[in-house]
């Protein structure tokens, strides 16, 4: 029995050895292991940092509001026939220039407004001769009326006289009567044939302004921008013929939420446009509709182009720019500008080391954002480049200045 407890006492001593012998060489083992990664990590933390900087400056920052136009020509005409008729004569092709009340533009039915002219100065002339005759009957009739009155008094003394008969006397005076009414008739003969002059040279003239009208010059100064008819159509009176475009004076017009409508002030809000690349710098804002559209909750706004590039012609797009806002502030590149546990900060380089500034950024223009308060300084050197590697106090080294 004894030995069998000392047999097992012994198995039970010897594991113990060994488990203890295998916990120690373990230790061993990842104290050498884990040697070598903490001096690399001291290391990291002492690694210099590359970095380029560049310095706080003083800028003039925007606040604006971008939006998409369209162009129109300010000065535009779409000519249409005055007289209905067939189209004899199209003076002008698409991308002719005219010149507004010189040059022609087309010709309708020339031919039969001439004869419709023709007959109105027959019909006047044939209303002059019967105005012409009716004075003259009137002027006969006031010679009888003259010789009936003469009669008829001269017959009328005679029979106060006793001379005479009393139904000579009625004779004479009713002559002179009819002679009377004679002449009321021939006057208003007269004022007929009068009006029927007055109203053939009224014809004559609708007949010569149609004729007149016939051949249609252009309205404005531009360019033709499209042909509507052909010659030999048939043109009814207001159907378009042509359509011109002054192309020298553009409007642009947009349409800006209407919470923005006391901001707006025309004639001195600036404005900047790109129309496919070309800059159209210090516009000012021409109009601003007086009302606010009460379904879109938008506004009407438009610029004045005048004397425009060549590219720039109406029916192009462009962005608008809308300065709402400007004044001059300390900025940095806002590229420098990183999210440190929720805060925006940049790093300022100082000496060998870098710094870790807290900012309340403002206005962003042109790459560059407005740093309020005075956090950052004037002259300041703002990390641009190597700055999501630092930490507050990164040794860091300074490659090259950012141009």
């Amino acid at each position: 029995m004894e030995t069998r407890t000392h047999w097992r006492w012994t198995y039970v001593m010897g594991t113990i050895a060994l488990l203890a012998i295998a916990a120690f060489a373990g230790a061993v083992l990842l104290a050498g292991c884990s040697a070598k990664p903490v001096a690399e990590a001291s290391q990291e933390t002492t690694k210099v940092v590359p970095v380029r900087i560049t310095p706080a400056e003083t800028r003039a920052f925007v606040e604006e509001l971008r939006v998409q136009g369209t162009l129109e020509a300010k000065n535009a005409a779409t000519v249409s026939a005055r007289v209905a008729g067939t189209i004899e004569h199209i003076f002008v092709e698409e991308g002719d220039s005219v010149v507004a009340g010189e040059t022609p533009l087309f010709q309708i039915d020339s031919v039969k407004l001439q004869r419709a002219v023709d007959v109105s100065r027959q019909q006047l002339q044939v209303a002059r001769c019967g105005r012409a005759e009716s004075e003259a009957n009137l002027q006969r009739l006031e010679a009888i009326l003259d010789k009936a009155k003469a009669d008829y008094e001269r017959y009328a003394r005679l029979y106060q006289e006793h001379v005479g008969s009393l139904s000579r006397v009625e004779q004479y005076e009713s002559e002179y009567k009819q002679a009377s009414a004679a002449i009321k008739h021939a006057q208003s003969q007269v004022s007929l044939a009068g009006e029927q002059v007055r109203q053939a040279e009224a014809a004559l003239g609708i007949a010569e302004k149609d004729l007149h009208d016939s051949r249609v010059m252009a309205p404005i100064s531009g360019r033709v921008c499209a042909k509507l008819l052909e010659e030999g159509e048939m043109a009814g009176s207001g159907q378009a013929v042509l359509h011109i475009e002054d192309p020298q004076v553009l409007e642009v017009s947009a349409l800006l939420p209407a919470s923005h409508y006391a901001r707006i002030v025309q004639g001195e809000t600036k404005a900047c446009l790109d129309v496919y690349g070309e800059k159209l710098a210090g516009q000012v804002i021409s109009y601003k509709s007086p009302t606010i559209d009460p379904k879109l909750r938008t506004f009407e706004i438009k610029c004045l182009i005048t004397n425009p590039p060549a590219n720039v012609v109406p029916g192009a797009m462009a962005d608008i720019s809308v300065y709402l806002s400007q004044r001059d502030g300390l900025g940095v590149p806002a590229a420098a500008i990183q999210l440190r546990s929720g805060r925006p900060v940049v790093f300022v380089a100082e000496g060998q080391s870098a710094r870790m500034v807290e900012i309340e950024p403002g206005l962003e223009t042109t790459g560059w954002k407005e740093c309020r308060g005075d956090s950052v300084q004037p002259g300041a050197q703002i990390v641009t480049m190597g700055q999501f590697l630092l930490n507050d106090g990164s040794p860091i080294a300074i490659q090259k200045e950012a141009k």
